[in-house]
């Protein structure tokens, strides 16, 4: 296995696109390879990531993306895993430029959905459900995390104090990252003012519907040992799935795909939960953030909410979590969110991110959830 490196990175403001998913798309490949100090004709193989393309009646994304790159030669394939789409395309480039198979690879991902109606774009992401027990029986995602935090809640007594912590650290963050969706902090008083959306999950306990495209590139150091930004060295790239269904898990106080994926990036990596710097995890809610950093290994059950009222998890605290506002702030354009973390961490490790800079990049952590946690990425990162 070579040493496989991100050796470039992009992405646009997440929000509300005037432009289409294919030309956001476009422009954040293109922006991503000039950072990595390539042109278009050195990347091989590109993975995109576009789950509901068909919003905008446009499957088949890739050779359009290579094409607009003036690369049409050049072999494409979708991959799709719900929210944790463009994570496991970068598992795939990983696979290709560590296996020898390419040398230099592009992922992006992209999803435009603003363009739809509240109930039209809330159908198109309870696809990621099953939609034979749960989407037809009325389930939405907020529903079912809802059902995670219920099930959290009577577990450990955990106050709405502590979900809503998350909430304003990641609020906080967004407010220094001009990527972000929402780019202004609320206080605890406004979150416990919100309209309860799904009880006990308040409306700013939920991320938003966001458009946006992210991309990254990856090399091998043997045929880029000089790149003109630090690169990322993939010290782990694994995924896992789980049971898709609530009703049929052993627990809902975890998701299990986590501790899987989790488990298999440390060994690969070769290191503990506690040398890891900083993270960024999967929060389309506020238990979510607070499940991950459990099953990831940071914090004991039931801890993690306290950390958060604490300062722990700030961007200058004892571990930094979601210095880029995390998908409760910055946003949450399915095929994009992975990807876009990968992005927040290029920017940490060059010293790039501004106000949120965190106090320490030597080891990174992304985690990317599809669903509920039926399909989950994990990667660490580090320097050279």
């Amino acid at each position: 296995m070579r040493e496989t490196w991100v050796v470039g990175a992009a992405t646009n403001r997440f929000g509300k696109m005037a432009e289409t998913g294919r030309e956001a798309a476009s422009k954040v490949a293109l922006a991503a390879i000039e950072s990595a100090g390539m042109e278009p004709k050195d990347i091989e193989q590109t993975f995109v990531s576009n789950a509901f393309g068909v919003a905008e009646r446009q499957a088949h994304l890739g050779p359009l993306i290579n094409t607009a790159l003036g690369i049409p030669e050049a072999p494409s394939c979708t991959i799709e895993s719900a929210c944790s789409s463009s994570s496991a395309s970068l598992h795939e480039a990983y696979v290709h430029v560590a296996g020898g198979f390419s040398d230099a690879v592009l992922v992006v991902g992209v999803e435009k959905l603003s363009h739809l109606d509240t109930l039209a774009a809330t159908s198109y992401f309870a696809m990621g459900a099953d939609y034979a027990f749960e989407t037809r029986n009325g389930a939405t995602f907020p529903g079912l995390y809802a059902t995670l935090a219920s099930a959290y809640q009577k577990r450990f007594g955990t106050p709405p104090e502590e979900f809503g912590a998350v909430a304003v650290k990641n609020h906080a963050n967004a407010a220094m990252n001009p990527h972000a969706h929402f780019q202004k902090p609320i206080s605890m008083a406004t979150y416990l003012a919100s309209p309860v959306i799904a009880s006990p999950l308040r409306l700013y306990d939920c991320c938003p519907f966001s458009d946006g495209a992210s991309a990254v590139v990856v090399a091998s150091r043997e045929r880029y040992p000089s790149p003109p930004s630090e690169p990322l060295v993939i010290r782990a790239s694994t995924r896992s799935g789980s049971v898709a269904d609530l009703h049929d898990r052993a627990t809902l106080t975890g998701l299990p795909a986590t501790r899987t994926a989790a488990a298999k990036a440390y060994r690969q990596a070769g290191v503990e939960p506690g040398q890891i710097d900083f993270a960024e995890v999967h929060d389309c809610f506020t238990v979510a953030e607070v499940m991950a950093l459990e099953d990831l290994g940071f914090f004991s059950p039931g801890t993690a909410g306290a950390a958060t009222v604490e300062g722990v998890t700030a961007h200058d605290g004892r571990f930094p979590v979601n210095p880029s506002g995390g998908l409760k702030a910055k946003g949450h354009p399915i095929s994009a969110t992975g990807a876009a973390q990968v992005v927040e961490i290029f920017e940490q490790f060059n010293g790039r991110a501004g106000g949120r800079q965190v106090p320490k990049t030597g080891l990174a952590l992304a985690h990317n959830v599809g669903a509920t946690g039926g399909s989950c990425s994990v990667h660490i990162f580090g320097r050279r």
